[in-house]
């Protein structure tokens, strides 16, 4: 790896473990082995790497959280079993991406503040939707953008407010099958 690849690897090991605002360029120096010039060079700003690599965590949570191609070939036709799955899958990360919830959580607070952090996450969100629609149930945004867009955002809001529930208290917070019986209630197909 270079320079450039070490320090967003490093920026993302001190987000994870420090957050967006304890962060220093001299800390993300320190755990990349490179040097504080490297990130202007490669980087512009600190904040620009920040930025990226904030973008690489979720992106790559992504990847693990959702299903395989093949998987996402053979995902159930009965929509509350493959609404099940999805949540049993999303459920499962809960432990190891806690830090990134948190980091998230963080970011969101900052925005008000932040215009350049806003801009920089706000076309990936758009795209991070379409990639839970495509993902996690099985969706192609481009046979039915429409669909595959307020799936996406059904799924990324669902998404947030689970994972932020799994932090609180991790007892109490929903199961898949919890949710599954929930929609069957908002549906009007479980008394």
């Amino acid at each position: 790896m270079g320079h450039k690849e070490d320090l967003l690897e490093g920026a993302k090991r001190c987000l994870l473990e420090k957050g967006y605002g304890r962060t220093t360029a001299r800390d993300i120096v320190a755990a990349s082995g490179t040097n504080l010039a490297s990130i202007g060079y490669h980087y512009g700003s600190k904040d620009a790497l920040l930025q990226q690599a904030f973008l690489a965590l979720t992106e790559e949570w992504g990847e693990q959280a959702g299903p395989a191609e093949e998987v996402r070939k053979d995902l159930p036709a009965d929509p509350y079993r493959r609404f099940h799955d999805v949540w049993e899958r999303l459920i499962a990360t809960a432990g190891d991406s806690r830090p990134l919830w948190k980091l998230q959580t963080e970011v969101v607070t900052r925005l008000d503040d932040d215009e350049k952090l806003r801009e920089a996450i706000r076309e990936p969100q758009r795209e991070g939707r379409l990639g839970m629609a495509e993902g996690f149930l099985g969706l192609d945004p481009e046979a039915d953008p429409e669909k595959a867009r307020v799936a996406g955002l059904l799924v990324q809001a669902l998404a947030t407010g689970v994972m932020i529930q799994w932090m609180v208290d991790p007892e109490t917070a929903p199961s898949a099958d919890d949710l599954t019986e929930g929609l069957k209630v908002l549906m009007g197909e479980r008394d």
